[in-house]
């Protein structure tokens, strides 16, 4: 599989990348209770996103280009 990743100057801020760190925690509680849990490749995927602090349009174009290769496949 091939992934595309976007680089950019821009990243999050610190405290940005924590408000985005407690909606994810947040949704995957959601998720759990809806016994729809995240799989540990998108809890990997997530946390990359929140250490490299990627802004949200470099998380949905990565997002996006995943998709897109695996329904290429």
């Amino acid at each position: 599989m091939v992934i595309y990743i976007v680089r950019s100057k821009a990243h999050l801020s610190p405290s940005d990348v924590a408000a985005a760190r407690r909606r994810r925690l947040a949704a995957m509680r959601l998720q759990e209770i809806e016994r729809n849990p995240l799989s540990d490749a998108q809890v990997a995927m997530f946390e990359m996103f929140e250490r490299e602090a990627w802004t949200h349009e470099q998380r949905r174009a990565y997002i996006l280009a995943a998709v897109g290769s695996l329904a290429a496949e």
